[in-house]
């Protein structure tokens, strides 16, 4: 089923979540943002909240308002029936994610998410990337910070390497930015899944094509000095290399060995260790259930950093690629990377797979195999740097 099959859908795109902080953020960004003739909804369970958000958009008077619970799986249905993209921000994905990619796969609708849980994507490829391939849905998680930066930013690296040779890219992120009760509630439910997670990454396993001819790897590396950066690099525990492994499978381009490593760049070495330390420590608190319950109440979903705290927050992600003889320095850039630059890459994600002229894939999919050149050149107009600092 082609996107062209769908226009008779009342909504180009719906929004599900839209009155959380990101939801609201992402909505705003839509109403302020998108083409005039964009026929777009924003939806959630509580009717009330939608209007009073709908009310506050510029020319909020656009947008359709479609109620829809995660609770009432008929609602969840109707709305992916009623779109041709369905983006949602509605988490911790793992508890309330699944019903939806469902609909969304057996309709034949375009879904995006901002999951950064390992463990809701391999789940969700077990079970609906076959359905979604039938139908022609794009089932594209990871469409925020968790991982566009990283995708798409190793995906350019590697367009600036010589083709059909064996490539090495590693990302080092570094960022200053607060987080939301969402997210903090997300990373806590993750932390606390590990045996899950593991039992859905070996599903996977058994599910997946293998790649005759072609080798791609994300090892976890181990903590260093990195020369080329300046800085102490810290293995990140994020879903980001997984993504970036997904897009070289997917893509011939990353040639025929390619190989991606993905850290924390952090200047000073007792703040590495401290970095280190704390992370542990929020790990082990996270498998007792009422530790974990206390430190989601000290922020809750739907609270947030304010705009003063945003506008001053930021992320840079370098990358060091190699291969065929030469070396490149890379760098993505942007302003706050939880939520107003997330709600940018999640927005420029939906309208991408809504209006842009697309490579055809289906079923579940990276945004750099879906969208690579499409939505870099998006986000680049938006604001975000894609740039080359340095080759030799």
């Amino acid at each position: 089923m082609s996107r062209l099959n769908r226009t008779d859908r009342p909504y180009d795109l719906v929004l599900f979540g839209a009155t959380g902080f990101v939801g609201t953020l992402t909505a705003r960004y839509l109403a302020a943002h998108a083409p005039k003739d964009l026929r777009w909804a924003i939806a959630g369970r509580d009717e009330r909240r939608l209007e009073e958000l709908r009310d506050r958009l510029p020319g909020g008077a656009d947008a359709g308002m479609l109620r829809a619970d995660v609770n009432e799986p008929a609602t969840l249905r109707a709305l992916a029936e009623h779109a041709r993209v369905v983006a949602t921000t509605v988490g911790p994905y793992v508890l309330h994610g699944a019903e939806l990619v469902a609909a969304c796969a057996d309709t034949g609708a375009d879904y995006l998410d901002l999951t950064g849980e390992p463990e809701f994507v391999d789940l969700m490829y077990v079970r609906h990337d076959a359905r979604a391939r039938e139908t022609g849905a794009r089932l594209v998680h990871a469409c925020g910070f968790d991982s566009v930066p990283h995708d798409l930013g190793a995906y350019f690296t590697v367009r600036q390497l010589p083709e059909g040779v064996p490539l090495t890219v590693d990302g080092y992120v570094t960022a200053d930015a607060a987080f939301s009760g969402g997210t903090l509630a997300s990373a806590l439910n993750q932390m606390a899944r590990g045996r899950q997670m593991l039992g859905a990454a070996r599903e996977r396993v058994r599910y997946e094509p293998r790649l005759p001819g072609r080798r791609v790897t994300a090892p976890t590396g181990v903590p260093r000095f990195a020369g080329e950066v300046g800085a102490w690099a810290l293995p990140l525990p994020t879903i980001d290399p997984q993504i970036v492994r997904r897009s070289a499978r997917a893509l011939e381009r990353y040639g025929p060995d390619f190989r991606y490593r993905h850290y924390a760049a952090v200047r000073r070495l007792p703040v590495a260790l401290g970095s280190v330390a704390a992370v542990g420590a929020l790990t082990a608190a996270a498998q007792l259930p009422p530790v974990r319950r206390r430190l989601s109440d000290r922020l809750r979903p739907g609270d947030g950093p304010s705009a003063q705290k945003r506008a001053k927050s930021w992320f840079r992600v370098r990358f060091v690629g190699e291969g065929g003889g030469r070396r490149v320095f890379t760098e993505v850039a942007g302003g706050d990377p939880g939520y107003d630059e997330t709600a940018k890459m999640f927005a420029e994600a939906a309208l991408s797979l809504a209006f842009d002229d697309l490579p055809p894939t289906a079923g579940q999919v990276t945004t750099a195999e879906a969208m690579g050149d499409a939505l870099t050149e998006r986000l680049r107009a938006a604001g975000i740097t894609f740039r080359v600092a340095a080759e030799r």
